[in-house]
């Protein structure tokens, strides 16, 4: 919400009178006047919800969609002038042809000039070639052909480095889930060939698309305090800084929202969550576009367990549910991007179980068992059978809790029980859940202590299982 009121506050009254009339020309009268007293910022939540005749799902469904319109026409603002950029360029051979030399030149160096402004290396390589062509006769050929071949190189260099940054991603999904020192070296060197392709160029677009990595693995996969490091806050500022100067720049535009993810990372791992509720909001809003188009520039999954242990620590965890409606509603997850699918399904259970949602929470976690292969990822598989155990005990279908357990068991066995420490007290603590001992609430004080106490893999969605021992005591068969 603090999100779209602090957007709202700062549209010219121009930009409010063209999208409050779009909205009411489409139809859209309550987004309209949701509009219209967010922009008069006059009236409480609750008061807008009595004038608008709505309850709260409706409510953030109305924000949602407000949301996205004002993104949409703000985007528009920034492509337009960009476009028509990009329509001269596209223009070149029809003044080559019907312009006069001096004019031919003079349109090429006024665009030349444009185009370095937005930082579009491809299309300045058209400009250079047609440049160097024409004067193939004068001294300025050799200074447009260096030109050419310049920005030809450093063209190559931008799209590698979004190479290494798809990369980078796709394998720190892989490290989520295994926490493997190949995996985690193999990220360290995508890491540092990043920065030898930024360190190439003094390019402000290398530097973000290598903070994007370096930041993000920083806090990840290596905390690096070393002198020869940039501080993390620096970088940050200096990003700002870069978009700022930058503001016609669509890629730009896009990537803020990374950035924003990032300080909130960095103050959550620091635990200084005061500053985390900073950009809480607006990370949260966007979570279902991050996760659908975001993925190659960051890993927007890891926000889902910040998300978890956020309200874990507000004891917020029952929110969780009732949110997911409406920050959801339009997102399709890429089952072939098995880590982000995973996590974010296992998400989905976490929050029907605190929900008390058990019977939901089982079908999410029996669809994804069907619906993509777990078995390069033994470890994550059990992780996954292990949270649909807990929502069968709490369905107290202790049958299906018993073909499952030894489904595990069997896993167990063959990775071997020391490998598996955590997991075999969880099944200890789950298997006196149902059963009917006595002295049971005292057993699972002491189960539930020892499993706290054991260290966690990478991947381990069952560590923010709460468990209520006078709840759970009073479950048998």
């Amino acid at each position: 919400m603090a999100k779209l009121k602090n957007i709202i506050k700062q549209l010219t009254q121009q930009d409010f009178e063209h999208i409050y009339d779009s909205l009411m020309e489409s139809n859209a009268e309550k987004s309209a006047y949701l509009l219209k007293y967010m922009y008069q910022d006059k009236m409480s939540d609750n008061k807008i919800m009595d004038e608008l005749g709505v309850n709260t799902n409706a409510y953030y469904t109305l924000r949602s969609r407000l949301n996205q319109k004002i993104e949409e026409y703000l985007l528009e603002q920034v492509e337009s002038p960009r476009t028509d950029l990009l329509k001269k360029v596209a223009n070149i051979n029809e003044i080559i042809f019907t312009k006069k030399r001096t004019i031919t030149i003079a349109t090429l160096k006024k665009l030349e000039k444009e185009l370095l402004d937005y930082d579009l290396s491809n299309e300045l390589t058209i400009v250079y070639k047609n440049l160097k062509r024409i004067h193939v006769h004068t001294p300025d050929y050799f200074t447009y052909s260096q030109l050419y071949n310049k920005h030809i190189a450093y063209m190559l260099s931008v799209d590698k480095a979004e190479s290494l940054l798809t990369d980078y991603f796709k394998k720190y999904g892989i490290y989520s889930f295994t926490g493997d020192e190949t995996d985690q070296l193999e990220l360290t060197l995508l890491n540092r060939e990043l920065k030898v392709t930024r360190n190439l160029y003094d390019s402000h677009r290398l530097y973000v698309y290598e903070s994007c990595v370096n930041i993000f693995h920083r806090l990840f996969v290596e905390e690096d305090e070393s002198l020869e490091e940039e501080p993390i806050e620096d970088i940050l500022k200096k990003v700002n800084e870069i978009f700022d100067s930058y503001n016609l720049d669509t890629i730009y535009y896009h990537l803020k929202i990374i950035f924003e993810f990032l300080k909130l990372a960095y103050y959550n791992h620091y635990k200084v969550y005061r500053k985390v509720e900073d950009f809480y909001d607006e990370v949260n809003d966007s979570i279902g576009t991050m996760l659908t188009n975001y993925t190659m520039y960051t890993y927007p999954a890891s926000f889902l367990f910040m998300k978890v242990e956020r309200h874990l620590r507000l004891n917020l965890q029952e929110e969780l549910y009732e949110e997911n409606q409406v920050l959801f509603l339009d997102y399709e997850p890429d089952k072939n991007d098995i880590p982000t699918y995973v996590s974010y399904v296992t998400y989905r259970a976490l929050s029907c179980f605190y929900a008390e949602k058990y019977d939901e929470g089982a079908r999410w976690l029996n669809n994804l068992l069907n619906d993509v292969s777990l078995k390069k990822f033994p470890f994550v598989a059990l992780e996954v059978k292990l949270l649909l155990s807990v929502q069968y005990v709490m369905m107290q279908d202790y049958e299906l809790f018993s073909q499952l357990l030894s489904s595990i068991q069997r896993q167990i066995r063959i990775l071997g029980k020391e490998e598996c420490a955590d997991i075999v007290v969880f099944t200890k603590i789950l298997k006196t859940m149902s059963g009917s001992k006595a002295n049971k609430v005292d057993k699972l004080e002491i189960l539930i202590d020892k499993w706290k106490g054991l260290p966690k893999r990478n991947f381990s969605p069952t560590q923010y299982i709460q468990f209520n021992i006078a709840q759970n005591a009073s479950l048998s068969k």
